[in-house]
């Protein structure tokens, strides 16, 4: 192809997302629309993906039987592992970074901190580097690794389209349900997933265009991977409610196991991280040594996902020797943390699935020898193990209650399985706070709870959010008065203050209802039906995450705010609106600060600097994409940082359409700034 035809491409390409951008189609068209493309393209890649894994597989098997079988099974199995280590280090780290490890933890921050989006080519190399990593015999599961390719799929289609950050957040929270959809026979669980883990928040417009992706995501699984569920097990019931409280004390045992198994993985994933080589190196270390502790292991049943042993084994009513189970347990806890920790590619969710049924069949067949009437099959035990052990480590006990559900299509245990998960989780909470996915995070200093990064809520304080010059209403107003201030304001609830202006009380519209249908009600003053005396305030100098546990906890919409020196003196108001506001702000404020930290390095280049340049109406550069202004109009050698677009940072690419207002980070040579001014009529 010529350069001229490339740019004609180029320029017909930008001339379609423009005129994308003028049309305005209905938003839930673009919802169904958009949640469709992207399960279906989850879908397809998730197929896709299983084949790599089973071709590499194959590939593996082949060498270790031919070109290296005189070395014998142990050296050629070192040999193919530490050599799918350097392949996958050395394309991680220079292909996209974000592929390393699980997956998960950078959806994650995708989500909570950069507006949901995540570079294209993730995807690809996620998939060639996970592949190679379980073909080859790591100890990790392909769920992580496709959960991340379709995040990536949704994110991609959704800056393709300029959606808001919101919509694209969206579209990747679709992507990683369809991904778990897909691959489990489990829409469900995806679903609640992509919502209780990746978003961390429920609502009903990211709930339905989940459904919906996940959906399609899994009849595209179920036509091309067969529509049996991942584990045929016999129908294990609740034998008697005596086995209830040796249900709790797995779920007690399977916490601490998890908690254990998610420091180990952050230790060994620091020390790997401290080693002064190649991270290709590094990552073929985690390898060999994976190999090294499994090879002794008959069949070497640790290696890749372990799904197919733990389904025949539950199967078998897990009639395997207590000393075997206990091997597998440590060795696959070892395995996994030495392949992940290393920097190597693939997903948690297997090997938490294999370690909590090992768990649970070891806890199963001792107690069925100290309680035979009572334990009657440790297959069960196993089965709810699994619940357990993946609720505890990942923080997600809706998701492990409903995917070891689909995963075995069997009912029966529901009970258990709800209360070990919910007990699991909350004991592995209160002994180590951070689950195997935001383990990761926190080595970056990234604390989310519930999608939002805690340690930016505590640098925020109530002052920066808080509402200067709220409603108050005076404690003697009269109920028919107090009615139409509600009507008129759209506020949902007022602070009270006496004659003197003192804060006494907070009066609600539940309050208002609840007065109008009381007898006499016409002669009802606000102090007769508001909740007077000591109520809950905040102070300005408090953090905003002391203050959003306080509004989540209490369920309450705002907090009057009061001075330290005098706490009856109400100084504003602060809602769940204005915190959201706060943190978005704080983002822009961080991605700043990120881009100044950039600035500074940059700036002792010789001849070169920082400029920032206001996009007028009417200029070269209103409503044209950046792509098609580097062709034309902006200097060689310039190149464009970040957009400031109101309230939000832009991290832009070549088909970022600049609108008026926009303030552009340019760096470029000191006498090319003029020549860049004049041509884009623009002004710093």
């Amino acid at each position: 192809m010529t350069e001229k035809t490339t740019t004609q491409f180029e320029q017909t390409r930008n001339r379609f997302r423009r005129r994308l951008d003028r049309v305005q189609p209905p938003d839930f068209l673009v919802l169904v629309l958009t949640a469709l493309v992207v399960g279906a393209g989850t879908g397809l890649l998730a197929v896709l993906f299983i084949g790599l894994i089973r071709l590499v597989s194959d590939l593996a098997t082949w060498l270790s039987g031919s070109l290296l079988a005189p070395l014998g099974d142990v050296f050629s199995l070192i040999l193919i592992m530490g050599l799918a280590g350097l392949i996958v280090g050395w394309l991680v780290s220079r292909w996209a970074i974000e592929a390393k490890g699980t997956g998960i933890p950078e959806v994650m921050e995708a989500a909570a901190l950069h507006g949901g989006r995540i570079r294209p080519r993730v995807a690809p190399a996620k998939m060639i580097a996970s592949s190679i990593t379980i073909g080859a015999g790591g100890s990790a599961g392909g769920i992580g690794p496709i959960v991340q390719i379709g995040a990536s799929i949704g994110s991609t289609l959704g800056q393709f389209m300029h959606l808001s950050n919101e919509r694209v957040r969206t579209l990747l929270a679709c992507g990683a349900a369809a991904g778990i959809a897909a691959t489990f026979n489990a829409p469900i669980a995806g679903a609640i997933f992509a919502l209780e883990v990746i978003l961390g928040r429920f609502g009903i417009s990211h709930f339905g265009a989940v459904v919906i992706s996940a959906v399609a995501a899994d009849v595209i699984g179920r036509f091309a991977l067969g529509n049996q569920p991942v584990f045929v097990v016999p129908s294990y019931t609740l034998g008697r409610f005596a086995e209830l409280p040796i249900y709790v004390i797995l779920a007690l045992i399977s916490a601490i196991f998890a908690v254990l198994f998610i420091r180990l993985l952050h230790r060994l994933g620091s020390w790997f991280e401290g080693m002064k080589f190649h991270p290709a190196i590094v990552a073929a270390i985690g390898m060999v040594l994976t190999a090294i502790i499994v090879a002794p292991l008959p069949d070497r049943l640790v290696l890749g996902s372990g799904l197919t042993f733990i389904g025949e084994a539950i199967s078998r009513d897990f009639s395997m020797s207590l000393g075997l189970l206990a091997v597998l347990f440590i060795l696959k806890i070892l395995a996994t943390a030495l392949t992940l920790g290393s920097g190597n590619s693939g997903g948690v969710f297997a090997p938490s699935l294999f370690l909590g049924a090992i768990l649970g069949g070891l806890f199963g067949a001792l107690a069925q020898r100290l309680l035979p009437d009572v334990v009657l099959h440790p297959g069960a035990y196993a089965i709810v193990g699994m619940a357990a052990f993946f609720a505890g480590a990942t923080r997600a006990p809706i998701t492990a209650v409903l995917l070891i559900f689909e995963m075995s299509n069997d009912y029966q245990l529901i009970l258990p399985l709800m209360l070990t998960a919910v007990i699991s989780t909350l004991l592995a909470e209160y002994l180590y706070g951070e689950s195997v996915f935001t383990v990761k995070l926190s080595l970056k200093g990234i604390a989310l709870h519930r999608g939002r990064d805690q340690d930016l809520m505590e640098s925020l304080s109530v002052e920066e959010a808080m509402d200067t010059a709220p409603y108050v209403v005076n404690q003697n107003l009269s109920i028919t008065e107090i009615g139409r201030l509600f009507q008129e304001t759209h506020e949902h609830s007022f602070p009270v203050v006496d004659e003197a202006g003192r804060l006494v009380g907070m009066v609600g519209i539940g309050d208002y209802d609840r007065a109008m249908k009381a007898e006499g009600e016409d002669s009802y003053l606000v102090r007769d039906f508001a909740t007077m005396g000591d109520i809950i305030t905040a102070y300005e100098d408090e953090s905003l995450s002391d203050i959003a546990q306080r509004i989540a906890i209490r369920d309450i919409d705002r907090i009057p705010v009061v001075s330290r020196h005098d706490p009856s003196h109400i100084v504003g108001i602060v809602r769940r609106r204005d915190i959201a506001r706060a943190y978005n702000l704080g983002l822009v404020r961080r991605s700043r600060q990120q881009a100044e930290a950039e600035r500074a390095d940059l700036e002792p280049v010789e001849g070169m600097e920082f400029i920032e340049l206001e996009i007028q109406p009417g200029s070269h550069a209103d409503n044209e994409p950046l792509a098609e202004l580097a062709t034309s109009h902006l200097p060689h050698d310039c190149v464009v940082v970040c957009v400031r677009r109101g309230n939000q940072t832009i991290i832009p690419h070549g088909d970022t359409i600049l609108q008026p207002g926009d303030l552009l980070s340019v760096f470029l040579r000191r006498e090319d700034e003029e020549a860049l001014c004049n041509c884009l009529g623009t002004k710093r």
